[in-house]
């Protein structure tokens, strides 16, 4: 199974209400942080091993999953020390990559890490009932017919403003409210070739995967598009981040794919 990529270095400052004190991978939707719903995601289809490329306030995210092992009750003899066995079945790699290191740059400095021959790289705030399974097929597929480096997921947002039509005479026909539009936009979930690392520049460390590597990919025609007709939630304002608890608190959360092992799993009331 390919390694999975997680970029939770960025500062999150539109959601500045939280991320001053916390990083927004660790922003909680429910009980849990943000980062954990999407690991869940993957773990869901079988991916196991995660490459967290971290930044700001990096040790705040290794401390949280060194607390997420102490969870729920346990025996601690002091005598004969052993921590409690661990939730998840998950291997992770935590690496420093730099409080403004750009996200070619980051994916760059985890070269020796990855051990696939393929990844995935997403990033730390955004969530969907993406299929996985689907997705790599048709990465496969894309790299067989056109020899792509890398397969990026795409969906159709909805306009934030509701739209009106009218006639040319300036009189209101209909309204409209917040339409899906036509254009679509990069969620992360992208399935990459090992071999794209070449292409990220080792003289920029503001290199960015989406503003520099994948425009030279698609010049030469080595970028394809997986169009996600389901949902996809970005935390990206305080807004986004009451409609995500609300969507969890109501047991909505369309993402949440995956079984729960025990009763910390369930939604629970936000307070």
């Amino acid at each position: 199974m390919m390694d999975v990529i997680i970029l939770c270095g960025g500062r999150g400052t539109r959601l500045s209400e939280k991320t001053k004190e916390t990083p927004k991978p660790i922003v909680e939707i429910g009980e849990f942080p943000i980062l954990w719903h999407i690991m869940k995601i993957f773990d869901h289809y079988g991916f196991k091993r995660f490459l967290l490329a971290l930044g700001y306030k990096g040790d705040d995210i290794k401390k949280w999953f060194l607390d997420y092992r102490l969870k729920g009750d346990f025996e601690l003899d002091f005598n004969n020390v052993n921590l409690p066995e661990h939730i998840e079945d998950w291997k992770i790699i935590f690496k420093n990559t730099g409080l403004e290191t750009g996200t070619a740059e980051r994916i760059r400095q985890l070269k020796d890490d990855i051990k696939s021959d393929q990844f995935i790289m997403t990033y730390g705030d955004g969530v969907a009932d993406i299929d996985l399974k689907k997705l790599v097929a048709y990465h496969n597929k894309q790299v067989k017919e056109h020899g792509v480096l890398a397969t990026m997921s795409a969906v159709r947002p909805k306009s934030q403003y509701g739209l009106i039509k009218h006639d040319d005479k300036g009189l209101v026909e209909s309204f409209e409210e917040k339409p899906e539009l036509k254009m679509w936009i990069n969620i992360g979930f992208i399935v990459c070739e090992r071999k794209i690392i070449d292409y990220i520049p080792v003289d920029n460390k503001a290199a960015m995967m989406v503003g520099d590597v994948f425009p030279d990919l698609a010049k030469i025609r080595k970028l394809a598009i997986f169009k996600h007709e389901g949902v996809f939630y970005s935390m990206d304002t305080f807004k986004d981040y009451v409609d995500l608890n609300k969507l969890w608190k109501e047991d909505k959360a369309e993402w949440k794919m995956w079984k729960c092992k025990n009763e910390e799993c369930v939604p629970e009331n936000i307070q």
